[in-house]
């Protein structure tokens, strides 16, 4: 009997158990693509992050113990390529005399590198000036001593006489932080910065330097093993974390306590670990809706054929069928769907995750498990559960009634619905009232903290919206009769009285219709807005960090700024260049970077966003700058350290380039800056360029914002290097998307948001179109007996259209409005992925506009393939029924 039963489904009901395994398709192909972005995004996490790692290890020598053994050890630990021997040792202070002027700096450290250090840790050294071996200045310390390549530095050493070297080069040390780390402290007793003064000597002339102070003050002297490991590592962060920390301990176990391992490489697979929750956070809010979604609309598209369904079991009833036996034909018909919607979501999902996510995206075993088991249980409900709430709940006379009176919903559905959309805005309201931020990315070494209470508002929202749209719905079919015919009559003429009725008497389906259609339509515009903000503010967040399309960064002590922005403006593909000073000064005892602006052509050029700044606009701002010289725009944290108000005196000591001393500068508080365009995140300073140059002497811009109107970025980047030769750093926009695209605040989106719009317009097209086309077979009966009534052609049409047309109102009305509280509540909710946050939504009208297309088109497709069977003859449609 089973195997009849499922012949006769295949034969007369194929499109209907298609629909629904196409619907459980759907739900399988769409977590298993977001399981390929889960796992590409890890992926690329642990790659990005061991990338950027120059150090794996600092090994540090304990006091006593013997260099050259913790050396050989190091050397023979299993995953080693590289282990070279670097000298740390403090300095008294050091001297120069250049230009007839002498300086000198306070306290620093001096580093002994053994010959080919820079080539086995790529990346620890910039050349900027002069070579790359030898006695190197590092870049801050040169600028304060006004020395460069020839010159003389004299070393202090405590205790002993100073030791003169000539410098060689001047070079940047881009990882200062790792480089100078307190091996072994815990992260609060880290230093704040890495030191000021910074000379790196050849091995040998570094023990003979400071051979004599490591007998005399051994704590000023210690010595570290820098290692570079193996980088095979499993692709998961939490995996490689744990591999990495592991080879760790192992060394720190085979060392006995001669020496300390400091571990760069597990530092960063620690955050990446804690960035993977952030992955983890997009799939759940951007992810799972559409899953739930997909799920909703199988369980429509089964229950349009309930009635029918409702019959023929009370058939087999009638003829004696077991109750167990109606069950098994109904598990039957479980199974086949989950069996073909899960084959072919799986493969969908495959082709998707190749397509959006490249190779690395594959998901593994488990997801594909885990969206089976999603599948198998949509088909379940929507096929098994109904069969057997029918069997318990319907008697054989009900289950063969041909129309089915619609139950008016309960009273207490209204508050429910009400309560729920409250909640929704309470939970909302108390995250923003706090500052709550879903995502933390603290400067430094970046963490990600999710509380997963804050997905209960958006998970209110949607609940309390869906359910509020029916009993609109519903409420409109069954109390808004007259209103409705009235507006249903240029489509159904004089029958618009009639349909409404109809309407209203079979609003099941319509109601199944509007309310999906208003979900998908959420779903796509939500989605959609929130990607496209997210890409709008990365580009912003490129452009902050880089400053403009290239980005000049002169070498320390420059003079030459005018003249270097001349010859850059003068170069192909360059637009315009804007100066921009970045000096030092003093704000009490604290040290903070200054930058020197044109208020009339720093807002376009360096793209300034009002939500930069506080009190104003950022054009608002700029003019009040203007108009007042001695004008500053502090840091938020400036200002709240030293409680500043509106109009207060601030003194700065700036350097005068003319004494070369530290001066006292009168500045008055203009205003609050909280971004700026290449300045550090916390504390920092705004000013007028003439101004600076008028009190310090000083006109050298530092650097230069290069305009290139948004193409050829890297062509003019080395068009830039080619003129300004290799000590000027040189940086484009395209590299900064790549860099803010690796960080915590910056997931790739692009593979989820193809994958995410993708299924979005197509449950809008089928929430619309197919729910539309299903609840019309199920009238079917209705306008074939009204055509045998002597209903014409064309007021049959206007039957089906009038309720496609009441569909697409409904729906797409109420998907506007939910959609809109969406877009809001997301972006507000994950404000912590924006930096800056966004001043306003960004809206992808083409992409809403093709959902329109698609979900009109959905619809007149259903509508006119209804029209057409109800103009056949009415008795073969009967007969076929």
């Amino acid at each position: 009997m089973i195997g009849i039963w499922l012949a006769g489904l295949l034969r007369r009901r194929g499109g209907r158990l298609l629909g629904v395994a196409a619907g459980v398709a759907m739900a399988v192909a769409l977590l298993a693509a977001l399981g390929g972005f889960l796992a590409a995004t890890r992926a690329t996490m642990t790659e990005q992050s061991v990338r950027g790692v120059t150090v794996d290890w600092q090994v540090q020598t304990v006091s006593g113990a013997d260099p050259r053994a913790v050396l050989a050890t190091v050397r023979n630990t299993p995953g080693t390529r590289a282990a070279l021997p670097v000298g740390y040792a403090d300095t008294s202070g050091l001297t120069a005399t250049a230009g007839g002027t002498s300086q000198a700096t306070g306290p620093g450290v001096v580093l002994g590198l053994p010959a080919g250090y820079g080539s086995v840790f790529p990346g620890e050294l910039r050349v900027l000036a002069g070579r790359g071996d030898g006695v190197l200045l590092a870049q801050q310390t040169a600028a304060n001593l006004h020395a460069g390549p020839g010159d003389t530095v004299a070393i202090g050493r405590t205790g002993l006489i100073p030791v003169k070297v000539r410098v060689d080069g001047v070079v940047d040390l881009p990882h200062a932080d790792s480089l100078f780390q307190k091996v072994g402290a815990p992260p609060q007793s880290q230093p704040s910065a890495p030191p000021d003064n910074v000379v790196l000597l050849p091995e040998a002339r570094w023990h003979s330097v400071f051979g004599p102070q490591a007998s005399n003050r051994p704590d000023l002297v210690h010595d570290q093993i820098h290692v570079r490991r193996s980088h095979a590592l499993p692709h998961d962060p939490a995996s490689a974390y744990v591999a990495a920390t592991g080879s760790a301990r192992n060394a720190e176990a085979r060392l006995a306590g001669t020496a300390v391992v400091g571990d760069n490489l597990g530092a960063v697979l620690d955050a990446a670990r804690s960035d993977a929750l952030y992955a983890q956070m997009l799939f759940l809010f951007l992810g799972v809706p559409g899953a739930v979604l997909a799920g909703a609309l199988t369980a429509a598209v089964a229950g349009a054929g309930a009635a029918r369904r409702r019959r023929e079991q009370s058939l087999l009833r009638a003829r004696g069928a077991p109750a167990g036996r109606i069950l098994g034909l109904a598990a039957v018909e479980a199974v086949v769907v989950a069996a073909v919607g899960g084959a072919a979501g799986l493969g969908v999902a495959a082709l998707l995750d190749r397509v959006a996510f490249g190779t690395t995206g594959t998901f593994s075993a488990g997801w594909a498990v885990a969206a089976l088991v999603v599948g198998a249980a949509v088909s379940g409900a929507t096929v098994l559960v109904p069969a057997r709430r029918d069997l318990k709940a319907s008697t054989v006379v009900a289950g063969r009634t041909a129309v089915e009176r619609r139950p008016v919903p309960r009273a207490a559905w209204w508050p429910l619905a009400a309560g729920l959309l409250l909640g929704s805005l309470a939970v909302f309201r108390i995250t923003s009232r706090t500052n709550y931020a879903l995502v933390l990315a603290p400067e430094g070494a970046p963490t990600l903290s999710v509380d997963y209470w804050a997905f209960a508002g958006p998970a209110l929202l949607w609940t309390g919206g869906a359910l509020l749209a029916w009993l609109v719905a519903d409420l409109v079919l069954r109390r808004g009769r007259p209103v409705l015919a009235r507006l249903l009559r240029p489509v159904a003429g004089p029958l618009s009285g009639t349909v409404a009725a109809s309407l209203s008497r079979q609003r099941g389906a319509v109601l199944r219709g509007v309310v999906l259609l208003a979900l998908a339509t959420a779903f796509a515009a939500s989605t959609a807005v929130f990607n496209s903000t997210y890409r709008q503010q990365a580009e912003v967040d490129a452009v902050l960090s880089n400053g403009a399309d290239v980005t000049v960064t002169e070498s320390p002590g420059t003079t030459s700024g005018p003249a270097d922005a001349a010859r850059v403006a003068a170069l192909p593909g360059v637009r315009r260049v804007e100066p921009l000073q970045h000096r030092f000064a003093y704000v009490g005892p604290d040290l903070q970077d200054l930058y020197g602006v044109r208020p009339s052509t720093v807002v376009t050029a360096g793209r300034l966003q009002d939500a930069y700044f506080a009190g104003g606009t950022a054009r608002q701002l700029m003019d009040h700058l203007a108009s007042r010289p001695d004008g500053l725009l502090v840091s938020a944290e400036t200002a709240k350290d030293f409680q500043l108000s509106p109009g207060d005196q601030v003194s700065l000591r700036l350097q005068d380039s003319r004494t070369h001393r530290l001066r006292s500068v009168v500045f008055h508080f203009a205003g609050v800056v909280k971004e700026f365009p290449t300045a550090p995140k916390d504390s920092f300073l705004v000013a007028n360029a003439s101004y600076v140059v008028r009190q310090t002497g000083d006109s050298a811009a530092g650097t230069l914002l290069v305009d290139t109107g948004g193409t050829g970025q890297q062509a003019v980047a080395r068009r830039v290097r080619a003129a300004l030769g290799p000590a000027t750093h040189v940086a484009d926009l395209p590299s900064a998307r790549t860099v803010t695209g690796s960080s915590l605040t910056a997931v790739d989106l692009s593979g989820l948001t193809r994958v995410e719009l993708g299924f979005a317009l197509a449950i809008g097209a089928a929430a619309g179109g197919l729910v539309l086309a299903l609840g019309l077979a199920e009238r079917r009966r209705t306008l074939a007996l009204a055509s045998v009534l002597g209903a014409r052609g064309r007021q049959l049409s206007g039957f089906v259209w009038s309720e496609a047309a009441l569909v697409a109102v409904a729906g797409a009305a109420g998907g506007t409005v939910l959609g809109w509280a969406l877009s809001e509540m997301l972006v507000k909710v994950l404000s912590g992925v924006f930096d800056p946050p966004p001043a306003a939504l960004a809206v992808p009208w083409g992409y809403l506009g093709a959902l329109a297309a698609a979900v009109a088109a959905a619809l007149a497709v259903a509508a006119w393939t209804a029209v057409r069977h109800a103009r056949r003859p009415p008795l073969t449609e009967l007969r076929e029924l």
